[in-house]
């Protein structure tokens, strides 16, 4: 959990558990159990009053940015990540940058009582932090930014030795209000049909080809979509 700057291909694919366990059937010959094996992933996402930037997203465009803020159950940090994503015809490219605050400090920076450049300098661990703690600053400034809605889920990560990286994300669940990194009763489900899994693929360059072959039995393809865009377009609905 300690990179601050990624660059890789990515691809989403929505499956069901029967296909899960046929996949990780496989999978295990080639990839082993991520440091981070199992974890509660929780995201909250930022835009303005408006979702602008969510909104903006659901219309596909080539170019597109959020922020968020995630944390993992048991970890007592939050990561700050800045992500750029840039739509291909057969793959996206994403570029991720991240810098680390303590939790206790969160609020005072969704609060305006500190700046994340102050939160970063506390406890630095590379040069690096300082220029992207600059760069979330001026984001959430610019465009005003604030919490707006919290995702959370059960991830499971594999990964080889050659960057690949498999997750998958079951229980998904959100809410738009109190956000709050923790789980309440009155969460709402993410995913209502047979297809709750979502597994995505990330790379520095091409899929091993018993990886190609393993979702072309399957007859598995990456689909298009964005977990905060469907949320956004359920909460409209509700208004």
């Amino acid at each position: 959990m300690d990179e601050k700057i990624f660059d890789r291909i990515e691809k989403k694919y929505l499956i069901t558990a029967k296909q899960k366990r046929k996949i990780l059937k496989e999978l295990k010959k080639h990839m082993k159990k991520d440091k981070y094996f199992k974890s509660d992933v929780f995201n909250i996402y930022f835009d303005t009053d408006n979702y602008d930037f969510i909104i903006k997203s659901i219309d596909h465009p080539t170019f597109k940015q959020k922020l968020r803020a995630r944390s993992y159950d048991g970890y007592d940090k939050v990561f700050f990540e800045l992500k750029t994503k840039m739509l291909g015809k057969d793959h996206n490219v994403g570029y991720k940058r991240r810098v680390l605050i303590a939790h206790k400090d969160y609020d005072d920076l969704v609060k305006g009582r500190a700046s994340m450049l102050e939160l970063a300098a506390r406890k630095i661990e590379e040069g690096s932090d300082l220029q992207i703690a600059k760069e979330v600053d001026y984001f959430m400034q610019h465009f005003d930014l604030k919490p707006k809605i919290l995702v959370y889920y059960d991830r499971e990560s594999y990964v080889d030795d050659d960057g690949l990286r498999i997750t998958f994300d079951e229980n998904l669940k959100y809410r738009n209000k109190n956000l709050k990194f923790l789980k309440k009763t009155s969460d709402k489900a993410y995913f209502k049909s047979e297809k709750n899994i979502i597994m995505e693929i990330k790379a520095h360059g091409f899929l091993p080809l018993w990886l190609v072959d393993l979702l072309s039995a399957e007859h598995i393809y990456p689909e298009r979509f964005s977990k905060i865009g469907k949320i956004y377009e359920t909460i409209r609905k509700e208004k």
